[in-house]
């Protein structure tokens, strides 16, 4: 039996996505009652993606989102004679001589018009047709398989929630290290509210930059800072304007993406993790920051509450005084900023790649027994 794993877009991006399948892939060549796995990765790949002996590795010369994906993808795939294949990039193609499984991680582009350019939006157009013909789909919440049943009319008994997890290196720190530089920025532990996300309108930042106006009006001697880590997106200029229309250059700190040690130092010598994202499929920066020991104020829409349970507090994602009130009184507040960061960890342990392993593992099996 071969089961395979479409790992083509790890070539070319470091995100979500790409995250979500190294991950997989770590985690089942970590258990070895599992079968084997062949890896279908790009020529423009440099290296494996796994050395373990449990993987084989294939290179496919279709590049992800290629306009002749639809046709010549499964002829690569097909002439392995896989007994299924899971596609982590939302598509499967339709024409196929193997089952299917798709893993849909949110349908924000259908919510928002403008996230996608012409090339995207002619790739996940077909989002459709491939929902409709897949053997099985995989939604990574609660959250996004209703979306999933609502808005492609997808047999909700046809989607299998399987969540993601926080990475190996989310979890409390052992050492204090009072100042770090980040990007060429010195950051003070404990002194800034922390954002993490690629700049892009969904993730909402300016209504924090709103929230954080009014809080350093209301108490300007405590000297309110945000930093926000994550690299510019999409229609990212209007949001970066915000900053200087909310006069709040000296309180904004844009690190641009960060190192996976960096970003572990923000999570866990932030004083306050925000995520005021309208819209999220999973929302993994706040499990992160949570299992960092963070305490965490998110916005009441779509995965969030879900993901975050009771360690987090939860408030309207366009109700900036409802924030400022929020960060005032956590900024200040010890005891309830220690509480949450002892809640945090034990909460973000619920979640855990070995288990998103496991329950893929046991779909495809089930598909391939259909």
């Amino acid at each position: 039996m071969t089961i395979a794993i479409d790992a083509r877009l790890n070539a070319y991006r470091n995100g979500g996505i790409p995250q979500y399948t190294q991950q997989l892939i770590t985690a089942w060549c970590a258990d070895p009652s599992f079968p084997p796995l062949t890896v279908l990765q790009s020529r423009r790949q440099k290296g494996r993606l796994t050395d373990s002996p449990q993987a084989t590795h294939v290179t496919l010369y279709t590049p992800p989102h290629h306009r002749a994906e639809a046709y010549t993808l499964p002829f690569e795939i097909g002439v392995h004679r896989p007994a299924a294949v899971l596609f982590p990039d939302f598509i499967a193609p339709t024409l196929r001589t193997f089952p299917a499984v798709v893993t849909i991680h949110d349908l924000a582009f259908l919510y928002y018009d403008d996230l996608l350019d012409a090339a995207a939006r002619g790739f996940y157009g077909r989002i459709r047709e491939s929902s409709a013909r897949a053997d099985a789909i995989i939604a990574v919440s609660q959250s996004t398989k209703r979306d999933i049943v609502h808005l492609l009319d997808i047999d909700p008994a046809r989607i299998h929630v399987i969540s993601e997890a926080a990475a190996a290196y989310a979890q409390p720190t052992t050492q204090h290290e009072p100042q770090r530089t980040v990007n060429g920025t010195q950051l003070s532990a404990g002194t800034f509210l922390l954002f993490v996300s690629t700049i892009e309108p969904r993730k909402n930042l300016p209504m924090l930059l709103e929230a954080l106006r009014i809080c350093r009006d209301r108490h300007p001697e405590r000297h309110y800072q945000l930093v926000a880590a994550g690299a510019r997106g999409w229609r990212e200029a209007p949001i970066i304007a915000a900053i200087a229309e909310f006069g709040l250059s000296d309180a904004v700190t844009l690190t641009g993406a960060v190192n996976e040690s960096d970003l572990h130092w923000l999570y866990t010598h932030c004083r306050i993790y925000a995520n005021p994202s309208r819209y999220e499929g999973f929302g993994l920066p706040l499990l992160e920051a949570l299992a960092c020991g963070a305490p965490a104020l998110a916005s009441d829409t779509s995965s969030l509450p879900e993901v975050g349970g009771a360690a987090a507090r939860y408030l309207p994602v366009d109700d900036a005084g409802a924030w400022a009130d929020a960060i005032e009184r956590l900024w200040v507040d010890d005891d309830a900023r220690a509480a949450m960061a002892a809640a945090g960890p034990t909460h973000a342990k619920q979640f855990s790649w070995h288990d998103t392993a496991v329950q893929t593992r046991a779909l495809l099996e089930s598909v391939i027994r259909q």
